[in-house]
């Protein structure tokens, strides 16, 4: 399988994993779109930290900040109204300081935005399909995360820091070059958060901040801590790895075809501020994928409502639907409606379900994982009293073992209807066709 693994040992902001990723092999022309959309411009460089040839990656201003112009609103962005608690404003994304003083940064510059507004932005900037769902996603988990510390609404979240030209260029940035280098999957080690306090608008907060704490609730990699006593993990750094990235306790076994360091801006005496990102092929268990359940009990539901459930849910996102008849209160029949669901569609998936069904209440439990098998359909080829006929085959397999080959079922019984031979005896001979080969 082709993986991307991260090396959290030292953390990751937004700038430390864009410059892995163009360490290891990313085209730094899939970023014109970001370049395009806003006044900033990537500035690729190098640097050694602690002997490690590392890449670097600074957001700087094509404009001066008195000229540039927001798509979504030209408010004022040194307004202090709604202020941000989770981020150490001193360090903005960025794990330590900048690398490139000739040119003028883009953090603090630009806008503050609502969540709404970085959604629009990210909208109108023609970004390919999934890249855009991906960052919309990242944008979504960071809202939820500030909403939480907040005790507000996602709809009233405000960004500033994470709002701001730089860190959508960061967000948008890494979504695009994942997408070029297009790894099968993501893993990062557990990452380091690194210790101490920082000084935030609200007062002294100790590391990791209450926003690198909520996005790890939601994600599926762990945190630890030091190993020095500064701030590692960045809120964007963090919401990033927790949509993309799965956790491993070590790097995973791998033949790695290329390799990257992104640096930080901090120096260490003993410790190397490096980002390290591996590219190769990995031979391990089932690949997962991030999930999560909705349920809902239904006692009112027609067999017409529920026949149509499926599709129709399948239609809104929907990975797999499960209709179980069950007893309810006062000893009435009904049904239990579970639905598997992509953990940035799930709300999506709800209102759908809600609509079909006219239920009051869908319960989602906390965001799991499924593991999947390796799959692919292929069609063989049956003569059968001189006529040929084709039939899909459905192939299974788990680190490069073969574990199971099926039949299509309609295209067997079609081959069935026309020679009237039994279904199974169809389904047999095309799957040892497969098999033979």
């Amino acid at each position: 399988m082709h993986t991307l693994a991260f090396d959290g040992r030292m953390g990751a902001s937004g700038d430390m994993l864009l410059a892995a990723l163009l360490a290891a092999g990313a085209d730094r022309d899939a970023l014109d779109p970001v370049e395009d959309a806003l006044d900033i411009e990537y500035v690729v460089g190098e640097t050694r930290k602690n002997g490690i040839h590392a890449t670097t990656v600074d957001v700087v201003l094509t404009a001066s900040p008195a000229e540039s112009h927001d798509p979504v609103t030209d408010y004022d962005h040194g307004e202090s109204h709604h202020e941000n608690p989770d981020h150490n404003e001193s360090h903005h994304d960025h794990n330590g300081d900048h690398h490139d003083d000739d040119h003028t940064h883009a953090e603090g510059h630009g806008p503050s935005r609502t969540y709404a507004e970085v959604v629009e932005l990210v909208e109108g900037m023609a970004l390919p399909a999934g890249v855009e769902t991906d960052a919309l996603a990242i944008f979504e988990l960071l809202g939820k995360a500030e909403a939480s510390v907040h005790g507000t609404d996602l709809t009233e979240t405000h960004f500033h820091e994470v709002g701001a030209d730089d860190a959508i260029a960061d967000v948008v940035g890494v979504c695009l070059l994942l997408a070029d280098l297009d790894p099968e999957q993501v893993v990062t080690t557990p990452l380091a958060t690194g210790g101490g306090a920082v000084e935030m608008s609200h007062g002294t907060y100790p590391v990791p901040t209450p926003a690198v704490v909520e996005l790890a609730e939601r994600a599926d990699w762990q945190l630890r801590g030091g190993p020095v006593e500064t701030e590692l993990l960045t809120p964007t750094g963090a919401a990033i790895l927790a949509h993309v990235a799965d956790g491993a306790d070590e790097l995973p076994s791998m033949t790695v075809e290329r390799s990257g360091y992104g640096a930080g801006g901090y120096s260490f005496d003993a410790h190397p501020n490096v980002l390290r990102a591996l590219v190769g092929e990995t031979s391990g268990d089932f690949p997962r994928e991030a999930i999560t359940v909705l349920e809902t009990n239904l006692d009112d539901a027609t067999p017409e409502v529920l026949g149509g459930l499926q599709e129709r849910l399948a239609d809104a996102g929907a990975l797999d639907v499960s209709i179980v008849p069950l007893t309810m209160k006062k000893s009435r029949p009904g049904h239990l409606v579970k639905v598997i669901v992509r953990p940035e569609d799930a709300q999506r998936v709800a209102r759908r379900l809600a609509e079909e069904t006219g239920t009051l209440g869908i319960r989602e439990h906390g965001a799991g994982h499924r593991w999947i098998a390796d799959r692919e359909t292929t069609t063989v080829t049956l003569t059968l009293d001189g006529t040929d006929y084709e039939v899909g085959v459905k192939i299974a397999s788990a680190a490069d073992t073969v574990y199971d080959v099926s039949a299509e079922y309609d295209d067997a019984l079609a081959v069935a209807q026309a020679t009237d031979l039994p279904v199974r005896e169809i389904g047999r001979r095309a799957e040892r066709c497969v098999r033979e080969e």
